[in-house]
């Protein structure tokens, strides 16, 4: 579904260029539901707005469904975000409309598109637990039914491609578990690729794969130990297994193609390299090692 291949995005603001993405790697499968998290100005944003054809980048490659990004028209770039992609934010501003109601707001796109199918609507308020407040204008929804409504809209023109930002940042952590819960039940019924950007590492316990993005490139990928309806199984049964504390995915470092990773910051301060940029590498036993320079000078 989507394959980035060293993305690079430059911004310029008079004599200054930021590097926002630097050689960017990424596959997603079609179906897939996926998680990316990253601090702020780590790239994550950045990426979402060029796989939602809101931004091209400044050079690499990156083909979504088949569709080259970078070759695009902006007459199919238009087709493009219309047809093929929806967006749920986390400013409600960005999603909705005020003064329409639930129903109003959902039936916007699919009127934009020359359609008229008010069953479709209520379809895809029905799909995400809304259907009871169709009639009702945002005002007298929460900011979760507010989220919610936003993300029935993202899907009115049966887009292949959901992607998300931050759509848990403006609701408490229960209402947050229940748009998670509403993310994997449309991905598992519609076969739907969804792609969530996030600061939040909690997330991952609802995705099988998180990308962590740092400095503008990938950093590291978690993979789920065990299914996520495994783990909900054995939380029925109280399987101590299943304990909230206990590590549900294994990480991964992310190798670029000319051999390079990134080392958690944390993990290089613990051998002391926090004041270094070096440092010795070695294989001993199958096992790469790094050895700080005092470790070093301190066996001669």
């Amino acid at each position: 579904m989507i394959h980035c291949d060293g993305l690079v995005k430059i911004y310029k603001a008079a004599d200054l260029e930021v590097f926002a993405l630097q050689g960017l790697d990424l596959q997603v499968e079609s179906g897939e539901l996926m998680a990316i998290i990253g601090n702020s100005g780590s790239g994550k944003s950045t990426l979402l707005n060029m796989l939602g054809g809101l931004d091209r980048p400044t050079a690499g490659s990156l083909l979504i469904d088949g569709k080259d990004m970078l070759k695009m028209s902006e007459r199919d770039l238009v087709r493009y975000k219309r047809e093929s992609v929806g967006f749920v934010w986390q400013n409600n501003a960005r999603n909705l409309i005020p003064y329409l109601t639930a129903l109003e707001n959902v039936e916007l796109p699919i009127l934009l598109s020359g359609r008229r199918k008010r069953m479709r609507a209520l379809e895809l308020l029905d799909a995400v637990g809304l259907l009871h407040r169709a009639q009702n204008k945002l005002h007298q929804l929460s900011g979760g039914e507010q989220q919610r409504v936003a993300i029935a809209i993202a899907l009115a023109n049966h887009p292949r491609l959901l992607l998300a930002d931050e759509p848990t940042g403006s609701v408490d952590s229960r209402m947050a578990d229940q748009i998670l819960d509403l993310f994997r039940e449309l991905n598992r019924t519609l076969g739907i690729t969804i792609v969530i950007v996030t600061h939040d590492p909690q997330l991952a316990r609802k995705v099988d794969r998180v990308v962590s993005i740092r400095d503008g490139k990938i950093s590291s990928e978690m993979l789920r130990k065990k299914s996520y309806a495994e783990e909900l199984m054995e939380l029925e049964l109280g399987s101590e297994q299943a304990a909230v504390d206990e590590e549900t995915h294994v990480e991964y470092a992310v190798l670029d193609k000319a051999g390079r990773l990134q080392v958690p910051a944390a993990y290089l301060e613990s051998i002391g390299l926090q004041d270094s940029n070096k440092v010795k590498v070695e294989l001993a036993d199958g096992r790469i090692v790094l050895t700080p320079p005092e470790a070093v000078s301190s066996k001669k």
